[in-house]
């Protein structure tokens, strides 16, 4: 599934704290966060696609995460997927960088994970087996039963959604507010042969994108500015498990 056009940059370049004012003309720098947590996210059940709305620590984390974009840089616009998780984390964010406009992309959204949406995690495989044992599958073309996509299907929407922004916007900052698992299959395009591990609530994660569809992940799960607000450890949806 992944493009062997990708790197990640050395550990040493992708925790630069320095303020950078520009962007050079044949990238886009992508900052892609993860949405604020949901009780669904506290309480370890599947979204998907159902439409979870944030908690107060979700807001919270928002907030935090508007803060340091209005500090640290000029961000052009925002993109969100459509649902109500990404969305009010995107507005709050806009709203913190001077109003800025956001765009829903519906191609931004989590995995549907079919029949396991809405259930505990650790329920899963004993309310509904058959769609459980999809999800395990190590099969790659293995769709969830109830509507569920498969990870190839989800890869490809997820990666030509990013592509879509970086070639849109060659030359500046912009910042996409989606989901965990959403995230986790942009690493995997980034970094084929990484290791992402959870994506936290609220986290950055830059990418450049580069002429020829090539990608560069310059910061990865950076939770810095989520001090004071606190954050999941568990990272619970930020991967396959869907958040």
């Amino acid at each position: 599934m992944a493009d062997s056009n990708s790197r990640v940059l050395p550990q040493s370049d992708c925790n630069d704290d320095a303020k950078v004012d520009s962007v050079q003309p044949d990238y886009a720098e992508i900052i892609v966060i993860r949405h604020g947590e949901t009780e669904w996210n506290a309480t370890k059940k599947f979204q998907g696609q159902l439409d979870v709305e944030l908690n107060e620590v979700g807001r919270q984390q928002a907030a935090a995460v508007g803060d340091r974009l209005s500090r640290e840089t000029k961000v052009s616009v925002v993109y969100s997927s459509d649902l109500k998780r990404a969305l009010a984390t995107a507005e709050i964010i806009a709203h913190s960088c001077g109003r800025i406009e956001v765009i829903k992309d519906p191609d931004l959204r989590e995995r549907h994970m079919g029949d396991l949406q809405g259930v505990v995690f650790h329920d899963a495989a004993k309310v509904s087996p058959k769609a459980y044992q999809a999800f395990s599958s190590r099969r790659t073309d293995q769709e969830i039963p109830g509507g569920g996509e498969s990870l190839d299907q989800f890869y490809q929407r997820c990666t030509s959604s990013l592509q879509r922004i970086g070639t849109k916007h060659k030359g500046e900052r912009v910042v996409v507010v989606t989901h965990g698992g959403v995230i986790e299959a942009l690493y995997k395009r980034g970094s084929p042969s990484g290791r992402p591990g959870g994506v936290l609530n609220a986290s950055f994660n830059i990418f450049h994108l580069f002429d020829g569809d090539s990608w560069t992940i310059k910061t990865w799960g950076d939770v810095s500015h989520l001090n004071q607000t606190g954050f999941l450890k568990s990272g619970f949806g930020g991967d396959r498990n869907s958040g």
